[in-house]
């Protein structure tokens, strides 16, 4: 897989998305004014520490992301991870430690946890699709089903679970989908030749190296009208591993460099069989939209 979408790692974008999320979720907690309960029961110079345990098996991502909600909080707190990114826990596995006010801990706690649990269950459900497709090459990636606003955190997630990004929003590469082709008037073979025109006369050369186009088809015959054109992917969508495998066999005939990306109702008892295809691609909504969070919680020391 030389060409690819850009893969999300921990940078500047991420943290900012991260701190304006903040920003928000602390207004919701306490709408610029206090946390009654704490502020009723605790002195304010109180000091306290807590682990930050997991309550299940799973992989842990958003350990930088709770550091930044600390800081962006405004909490005299530390924050001590002690594990990495992407690491496989079980129940009872300290995490992180965190320490200093006592008020501070308690305001931060949810924010915290709610973080933690939410991008750990995003990693944790894509290592179970990553191990299901272990015996094959197979790369599986994430979409743009998203939860508005958490895009990059949560396709970090993805990342620290061992998948792969998909484009992160529409600015970033052409996937012609079923719905462009009413709209433009054009069949999926048209669309690609159309797009591509447009890119080499519009884009510059070096940007127009890194952008991906794909295509999405929806029958074999669709197929056959796309491959000569070249797309640099085709989006095979809700197609059984018969038709799967068929198409694999004119691709191998056709045009050998085109990468094929499977999509459309695909769960952990039916990728298996996708994968095993000839397949390079899989993409899969629900690491996103459908995770679990994973249970963690705060143990006072």
């Amino acid at each position: 897989m030389n060409k690819d979408f850009q893969q999300i790692e921990w940078t500047p974008a991420v943290e900012d998305d991260c701190r304006q999320l903040v920003r928000l979720a602390v207004r919701e907690d306490l709408d610029r004014l206090h946390d009654w309960t704490t502020v009723s029961l605790v002195p304010h110079d109180a000091q306290g520490g807590a682990a930050v345990v997991a309550r299940e098996e799973g992989v842990i991502a958003g350990l930088r992301a709770c550091e930044v909600a600390i800081q962006e909080a405004g909490a005299r707190l530390t924050w001590q991870p002690v594990l990495a990114e992407g690491a496989s826990v079980s129940r009872g596995t300290v995490v992180a430690e965190i320490s200093g006010s006592s008020r501070d801990l308690l305001v931060c706690e949810r924010l915290v946890l709610n973080i933690l649990c939410h991008l750990s269950g995003i990693a944790t459900l894509t290592r179970r699709f990553v191990e299901a497709v272990a015996p094959h090459l197979v790369g599986i990636y994430d979409t743009r089903k998203t939860t508005p606003g958490w895009r990059r955190l949560e396709k970090y997630a993805v990342r620290c679970g061992g998948g792969h990004n998909h484009r992160t929003g529409l600015f970033d590469a052409v996937l012609i989908k079923d719905n462009h082709l009413p709209a433009a008037g054009l069949t999926p073979a048209a669309a690609v030749r159309r797009a591509q025109e447009f890119l080499a006369a519009n884009v510059p050369e070096e940007r127009r190296r890194t952008m991906l186009v794909e295509v999405e088809v929806d029958t074999l015959a669709q197929l056959e009208e796309v491959l000569p054109t070249g797309p640099d992917i085709v989006l095979l969508d809700n197609m059984s591993p018969e038709q799967l495998r068929a198409a694999v066999a004119r691709r191998n005939a056709i045009a050998p460099a085109v990468q094929f990306e499977a999509s459309g109702g695909i769960t952990l008892a039916t990728i298996g069989q996708i994968a095993a295809t000839g397949i390079e691609r899989i993409s899969v909504g629900a690491l996103t939209h459908s995770a679990v969070a994973l249970d963690c919680g705060l143990d006072w020391h």
